[in-house]
């Protein structure tokens, strides 16, 4: 079976983020399907859809909409794009090439939930894709399909765009829903502030990631078993995954999700082609900074979300980092704890305090001033903020942030802890490599 691209398909012709390019490739075909249903009727085909979400934890869509208490108004949907992992850029990508399959997602989804209100949160960093969404909405507003009585139907929706500040943090949905009533972005306690229960000015709020809205055009105009039909059995449909780091063509690719492996995708030549320069693999991260890293050992896994977690580690964010055999395993672990250490919000002291000890203990190792005790002094911080270190993470703090400065560490120590006594024991500096940063 050719595997359709569901997501990715405009993203190469020249005016597919304009709605006269939309329209000509079959744009809101799923919205005037949509609205020849009843509500409940979309909500089960995204149900039938199985479609997890693209954020991060990989909930199923259609059972997080059903989570929303019957008869509490106003409600709410949010959607996450605020997309701060590093090495993650893909619904970057789907703003600035298809705007108008996200908004024409957002459209169907306040439909199917009875919403009338959609707050579409994009980082403060993507200016690009801003003004490519606010241009999309622009038209969507002046020919019918947003705003009052789309369509020619009952059905009114208002869509208003954030921009953000910039802040890792608020890509937490509770943290998100924070700043968007213009607080600073702290995550919220759950229970009880499940944002289905208690989200947006209080009220229920259903928060979804861009690449997740962005299926269900396709799914209400295929049917969800159409959907379903593609992929793993537990993980359906496709999903696009942004591979970068050591290899010969990074780039984001959509991919049928739950059967290809990360040998395919890494290595084939439609693919990522491979690791650069004839060097062999070192590790790499399967889901974002956030997740442990695998090995070699790993690559014959499938990218499917259960399998994967079984394995100690996590889809996440879709993002594949590569390291090759060059690559300096100490200063990478340092790039990505610095990097959780200045994104901590600070609410909570575990990952305050902790991330930055981190990030001071690895600082001591790699300027030469490191000591024998400073690695179990490492694990001893780890177990602080995630006691046990283990996976899936336990945590002393609200949201997982603290626990991602983790992963790094652990995976390092416990692969090439003689990488970090060679810095111990030797008190100088392996040659920098670049590493999802400037290489320091």
């Amino acid at each position: 079976m050719t595997v359709p691209l569901i997501t990715t398909s405009r993203w190469e012709i020249e005016d597919g983020h304009t709605l006269e390019g939309y329209l000509r490739t079959g744009g809101y075909q799923g919205l005037r399907r949509a609205l020849e249903m009843t509500p409940d009727q979309v909500h089960d085909e995204v149900k039938k859809a199985s479609l997890l979400g693209r954020g991060g934890a990989g909930f199923p869509a259609g059972i997080k909409w059903g989570f929303l208490p019957p008869d509490v108004w106003p409600r709410y949907l949010v959607v996450n794009g605020d997309e701060s992992e590093p090495g993650t850029y893909k619904d970057r990508l789907l703003i600035e090439r298809d705007p108008h399959q996200l908004i024409e997602g957002c459209i169907i989804t306040c439909f199917a939930l009875g919403l009338s209100q959609c707050f579409l949160y994009v980082r403060g960093e993507m200016a690009h894709g801003q003004e490519r969404i606010a241009a999309a909405l622009n038209e969507a507003y002046d020919q019918g399909y947003v705003g009052k009585n789309i369509l020619g139907t009952e059905l009114s929706v208002d869509v208003l765009l954030h921009w953000g500040a910039g802040a890792y943090i608020v890509g937490e949905e509770t943290a998100l829903i924070e700043s968007l009533e213009g607080n600073r972005g702290f995550p919220r306690l759950k229970p009880p502030y499940f944002p289905a229960s208690i989200g947006l000015y209080g009220k229920p709020t259903i928060v979804n990631n861009v690449e997740t809205l962005s299926n269900v055009p396709w799914i209400v105009e295929h049917g969800g078993e159409a959907f379903a039909k593609i992929g793993a059995e537990q993980s359906t449909g496709t999903r696009i995954f942004a591979v970068s780091g050591h290899v010969k063509k990074p780039g984001v690719f959509e991919v049928e999700f739950g059967t290809t492996t990360f040998r395919e995708i890494i290595m084939g030549d439609h693919y990522a082609g491979g690791i650069r320069d004839g060097n062999s693999l070192k590790a790499f991260i399967p889901g974002g900074a956030s997740a442990p890293w695998f090995f070699e050992e790993h690559l014959d896994i499938p990218l499917e979300k259960s399998i994967v977690d079984n394995e100690g580690s996590m889809l996440g964010s879709g993002a594949i980092v590569v390291m090759d055999n060059t690559t300096d395993i100490v200063k990478a672990c340092h790039n990505v704890v610095r990097f959780f250490s200045r994104e901590s919000c600070g609410k909570c002291t575990p990952c305050r305090e902790g991330t930055n000890w981190l990030e001071k203990i690895l600082d001591r190792i790699l300027n030469g001033h490191g000591r024998p005790e400073d690695l179990d002094l490492l694990l001893d911080v780890c177990d602080n903020i995630s006691p046990g270190i283990s996976w899936p993470p336990k945590q002393t703090t609200i949201c997982p942030l603290g626990p991602s400065a983790v992963s790094p560490i652990a995976s390092a120590l416990g692969r090439f802890r003689s990488e970090f006594d060679s810095y111990i024991e030797l008190g100088n500096s392996a040659t920098p490599v670049t590493m999802m940063g400037d290489g320091s």
